[in-house]
């Protein structure tokens, strides 16, 4: 399970994995957990949502932990309805990321324990690998386009 874990003064997020997910199961989208168990000391959070393991996400009063076809109401389409589904706000074994919102701070930092924001920034996209990867190999044999013999 993985947490999404963001900080309401800082208003930076940080993320966590997580093997055993056991203090979650069972808890309710609004209820608040002690995060002692999983290394954060001190730390009280509310769980704000989440989602499935297919990426459908919960819906706070859809009671129980199945997926259901729910009318939403669109209001940039002024009022039409939509059937989408939606999780219920049970947390269970097919909930594999949980939001969190700290309510209450431990004595250590979320950036000493959950890492830095500097970690993310230095994660390159699949574009800038690409881009970084051609200006290397510029003037290279290896990036040349292949020529057809025998024809001119």
């Amino acid at each position: 399970m993985k947490l999404t874990v963001s900080d309401p003064k800082t208003k930076k997020a940080f993320s966590k994995a997580l093997d055993n997910p056991g203090i979650f199961l069972g808890k309710k989208v609004g209820e608040e957990v002690e995060l002692g168990s999983i290394g954060m000391e001190g730390y009280k959070a509310k769980i704000t949502g989440g989602s499935d393991k297919q990426g459908f996400p919960m819906k706070s009063d859809l009671q129980g932990g199945i997926r259901k076809m729910v009318f939403m109401i669109d209001n940039k389409k002024h009022g039409s309805k939509k059937k989408v589904a939606r999780r219920g706000n049970l947390i269970s074994d097919e909930i594999s990321q949980v939001n969190l919102k700290i309510t209450k701070e431990g004595k250590d930092s979320l950036v000493q324990l959950l890492g830095s924001d500097k970690q993310k920034e230095e994660e390159l996209s699949f574009k800038e690998k690409a881009v970084k990867l051609s200006l290397e190999n510029v003037g290279t044999a290896a990036m040349a386009p292949p020529t057809k013999k025998g024809r001119h």
